[in-house]
């Protein structure tokens, strides 16, 4: 997903996705650990300053594909626009997010494992953070062990915001479920946006707990997006220090 502008990087003339990090585009990191992984296909959502960004890919990363989310009505609504690219794809579509650059190999690996050991038809990426202001709650069942939904900060309650188990962002689905499962969507919601974890309160309700996982991280560093400029810095330093002890 790269279709946003990015608005607190206070540049309106550039796409949040091609800002740089270490000297290389946000974006590039997130398409590099798609090759990585093994997707046999990867699209790239663009939105927002779309000619700069599929110009840069052309250059780039020539073999991937885009698809146009014109207007950019939540991330459902983004990963809608992929649906004509993938109508024979009977496989695992595995969700990234355009400004989350420090996503490890390892990390993602698991997620895929864990996904596929439980045979599930969706499964999130979660972290424990110690502040999680301004981030969707995993909300998990009474016995703790699988997801009972994903509520945005916006809609959550006051005992739900005090969840400090939060959703990364990052999903696997099984191709076959998930598009049937987007037409579905509505934007009944405090931002009036397609979101894309209503979808595992969908698939809950329909097949039962046991068919969406959770895969998680300790490392907040890791699946933390960039927002701001500040955030840019500070994770380009701590992108440096790992790269000199490594």
């Amino acid at each position: 997903m790269a279709a946003g502008q990015g608005k607190r990087m206070q540049d309106p003339t550039k796409p949040k996705v091609l800002y740089q990090l270490a000297g290389k585009q946000l974006v590039s990191y997130v398409i590099e650990l798609a090759e990585k992984v093994g997707s046999a296909k990867t699209i790239v959502i663009i939105g927002f300053g779309r000619e700069q960004v599929v110009e840069f890919l052309t250059k780039k990363f020539p073999e991937v594909a885009t698809a146009v989310q014109a207007e950019q009505l939540g991330t459902g609504h983004a990963v809608m626009q992929t649906e004509s690219l993938l109508k024979n794809f009977s496989g695992d579509v595995l969700v990234l997010s355009g400004d989350v650059p420090l996503l490890s190999l390892e990390t993602t690996r698991k997620l895929i494992e864990t996904h596929r050991a439980s045979n599930a038809l969706a499964t999130v990426l979660s972290v424990v953070m110690p502040e999680p202001t301004g981030y969707g709650r995993i909300v998990r069942s009474a016995d703790g062990l699988s997801l009972a939904g994903i509520v945005e900060e916006k809609d959550a309650s006051t005992e739900i915001r005090k969840i400090r188990e939060i959703n990364s962002g990052i999903y696997v689905f099984d191709a076959k479920t998930l598009f049937p499962m987007l037409k579905g969507l509505r934007k009944e919601n405090a931002q009036g946006e397609y979101y894309l974890t209503d979808i595992f309160f969908e698939i809950v309700a329909a097949f039962g707990p046991s068919s969406v996982a959770i895969s998680t991280t300790s490392d907040v560093a890791e699946v933390t997006g960039i927002n701001t400029k500040l955030q840019l810095i500070q994770l380009e330093g701590l992108y440096l220090r790992k790269a000199l002890n490594n």
